[in-house]
């Protein structure tokens, strides 16, 4: 199997080195290709107005000066293109992607992108609490099992999954559960500043609104209960219920 692995928080990223790794464990065919700098919340961005450069790092390592959905789509297209990935994993994220965040989350992007070009791709995510150390031996210790039984499920065409690990330790989460995307708004505080000319000035996501319980079966009540929650997403962002009553009233 071979197996691309990127992110959204950078080449240096320690949440790529533990993703990177347990690829390895899987596979002996592994790429990295991830930003040259962190592209937290880029989206699904493709860069159209300058030149991207892949710059390699070591033996099946490369950086690009762009967006994740350029490491997806330049290693598909032109490193790998003789020979597609067959799996795609992102991450592992620094701070959740539950609920509204999953719009905004280049990590998931770098999966949606895959997944637009017809390999299956996993995301990744390790919540942490501001302030406090990430817990990234949680996700070191249950990726591989993840992987593995979600390759043995299978999931179908257009669809990604999203998986985010609670902030505790490996030994004390409670399993993996399936959810659904949450639809409160979690969202991220802004901090308004004057700067030494009297000028006005915002730094978006400085702190983290406080988190809500969570829905049953959502994922941000699995993750606040200590689960590992598996999300999967899917491309077709139609509503089908309204489409429907569309179809019926502008006949």
């Amino acid at each position: 199997m071979r197996v691309l692995v990127s992110n959204d928080d950078g080449i240096l990223a320690p949440g790529l080195r533990v993703l990177e790794k347990a690829a390895r464990s899987l596979s002996d065919d592994v790429w990295v290709v991830a930003p040259e700098t962190e592209q937290s919340a880029a989206s699904h961005s493709l860069t159209l107005h300058r030149p991207l450069s892949l710059r390699k790092v070591s033996t099946r390592r490369y950086a690009v000066n762009g967006t994740p959905t350029d490491c997806v789509y330049l290693a598909v297209n032109r490193l790998l293109a003789i020979h597609h990935p067959d799996l795609v994993l992102s991450g592992v994220n620094r701070g959740s992607n539950v609920g509204e965040d999953v719009t905004y989350s280049g990590t998931i992007a770098a999966a949606m992108e895959a997944t637009l070009l017809g390999v299956k791709a996993i995301a990744f995510s390790q919540v942490y609490e501001d302030g406090h150390k990430i817990r990234w031996a949680t996700a070191a210790a249950w990726l591989p099992r993840v992987i593995k039984r979600l390759l043995k499920s299978d999931w179908p065409r257009h669809v990604l999954m999203n998986v985010n690990f609670p902030d505790c330790t490996a030994d004390a989460v409670k399993g993996i559960r399936a959810s659904s995307q949450s639809l409160e708004e979690v969202g991220d505080l802004f901090d308004e500043r004057v700067d030494p000319r009297g000028r006005t000035y915002y730094w978006v996501g400085m702190a983290r609104a406080e988190a809500l319980p969570g829905r049953p079966g959502t994922d941000l009540r699995a993750v606040n209960e200590g689960y590992v929650s598996v999300t999967p997403l899917h491309l077709d962002l139609t509503h089908s219920v309204t489409l429907k009553r569309l179809q019926a009233s502008l006949r």
